[in-house]
């Protein structure tokens, strides 16, 4: 994923909503907690963490028992130093106070709130790269020297962990985006790891790849289970059953086609506003629906058509609700003209516009209905609005406005079975369409008629289409 494109716009929910989320997330609330627990007689040691003698109190606090609580207390006092919570006052007494960000989790704006998760967020990203501590303790024992960590025998490279996660987020990220429900349908965990390990141009994975791809789900399962807690997925851990020594038998029956036994991930609204927060600082464009209510029509026109369809929707019917419906109609006609490239589509988004747009807008659409680019459009709403008194299209509007179509929609969708029925249709209903269409004064004519070419199913009507294309561009002196 390169920082230079343009993501699918993710619908967010409001900061409000998130940042009641953030707040009851297992890793803010223990912070806070700790945070608000520590007094003048807590200690830290040189690094900001919680002494030894004070981990069984702190622990205790939290309500955590068992072999792992000291370590989820000291885990949780970490995130709260990190996040702000709390700031050591006198490094060599080892004596903390509360944070400026405590404040802001009780008396604070719901982005506040929502800033300090996110500090907290990169804390547990960055645990979530380094390997079992096990085999850390190994690697340091195998050291040259005292304290020396022998990364080389521990076969761990940072960096490539790091990215390596950051791949896979960025892989659920995208899915989620694109997802026309806005809300990312839990992912299968090798199909999420087999998405940053197999090759693009790899038809069929070979037996190397696939045991890569297992190791992943092995690696991905231990990190999605640390990032559970921190809201940003919801994640169905791998069934230990399948991680279970070759010889021994399962504890219960199992189904060997339930996929969720492999694990299944889903990126929360939180975890999509944190992944989208860490996306933008890292460089990229990632768009959220509503960026563009404040803007004009041309900024609306021009970005939603790279929108998914329902992106698109959400994002005008945000757009239109700020204005009122006569005045948002006429500058969405004013926006719509052009001979650009680009013009065809921003007609077909204005076209999808106005479809939302009520009866009090029909003047707006009434006062172009001469206009050479606007008038076709403007007939379509009109009759569907059931307005009386409309005057019929003359023949070369209505091819004009065919050849705009046609454009409008490779330009959206590229060589789709929409479209293929499209062109079908056109060819079957309009007799002698290319001897008409070669000559309609439309930039895109002869891009549109050689498209037709490649769509059309039928050999001969498919080789009077790339006739029409070359008469149209001999035409035009192209």
């Amino acid at each position: 994923m390169s920082d230079s494109s343009i993501l699918p716009p993710a619908r967010l929910r409001p900061e409000a909503e998130l940042a009641r989320d953030a707040l009851s997330t297992p890793l803010l609330s223990r912070a806070a907690r700790l945070a608000r627990w520590a007094g003048a007689d807590t200690r830290v040691d040189a690094g900001g963490g919680l002494v030894d003698e004070q981990l069984p109190a702190a622990a205790a606090e939290l309500g955590l028992t068992g072999d792992d609580a000291a370590a989820d207390a000291s885990e949780a006092w970490r995130v709260a130093v990190d996040a702000g919570l709390v700031e050591v006052t006198d490094e060599e007494e080892g004596t903390v106070a509360a944070g400026d960000a405590l404040a802001a989790l009780t008396g604070g704006a719901p982005q506040d709130v929502l800033e300090v998760w996110l500090a907290a967020l990169e804390t547990v990203l960055a645990d979530a790269s380094v390997p079992d501590l096990g085999g850390l303790v190994d690697a340091l024992a195998d050291g040259e020297g005292p304290g020396e960590l022998d990364l080389e025998a521990l076969d761990w490279d940072p960096d490539a962990e790091a990215d390596f996660l950051d791949g896979v987020l960025g892989n659920l990220y995208l899915l989620t985006v694109g997802d026309e429900t806005g809300t990312g349908a839990p992912v299968p965990l090798p199909a999420l790891a087999a998405s940053v390990i197999v090759p693009d141009d790899m038809a069929e994975p070979t037996n190397d790849v696939l045991e890569q791809v297992s190791d992943a789900m092995m690696r991905l399962d231990d990190q999605f289970r640390m990032l559970e807690p921190a809201g940003l997925v919801a994640y169905t851990p791998v069934d230990e059953a399948l991680m279970a020594d070759a010889g021994e038998e399962p504890a219960a029956p199992v189904d060997e086609t339930d996929v969720s036994r492999y694990g299944m991930v889903r990126l929360t609204p939180l975890g999509l506003y944190g992944l989208r927060a860490r996306l933008l600082e890292a460089g990229f464009e990632a768009p959220a629906v509503g960026d563009l209510v404040d803007k004009g029509a041309d900024a609306l026109l021009d970005g939603t058509a790279v929108f998914p369809p329902a992106a698109a929707h959400a994002e005008t019917v945000r757009w239109l609700d700020r204005r009122e419906p006569l005045a948002a109609a006429r500058e969405l006609l004013a926006a719509a003209r052009g001979v650009d490239e680009g013009a065809p589509l921003r007609r077909l988004r204005c076209q999808q516009a106005l479809s939302l747009v009520g009866a009090s807008a029909q003047p707006a659409l009434r006062e172009v209905l001469d206009d050479p680019e606007l008038g076709g459009l403007a007939r379509v709403w009109l009759a569907e609005h059931g307005a009386a008194d409309v005057p019929a299209p003359s023949q070369s509007l209505i091819f004009w406005l065919t050849i705009d179509t046609v454009a409008a929609q490779l330009a959206a969708e590229g060589n789709s079975e929409e479209l293929r029925s499209l062109v079908e249709g056109l060819a079957r209903q309009h007799s002698g369409f290319f001897d008409t269409a070669w000559r309609v004064e439309h930039p895109a004519t002869a891009d549109v008629l050689e498209a037709m070419g490649r769509l059309h199913p039928d050999k001969r009507i498919a080789k009077e289409a790339r006739k029409a294309a070359f008469k149209a561009r001999s035409q035009h002196g192209g």
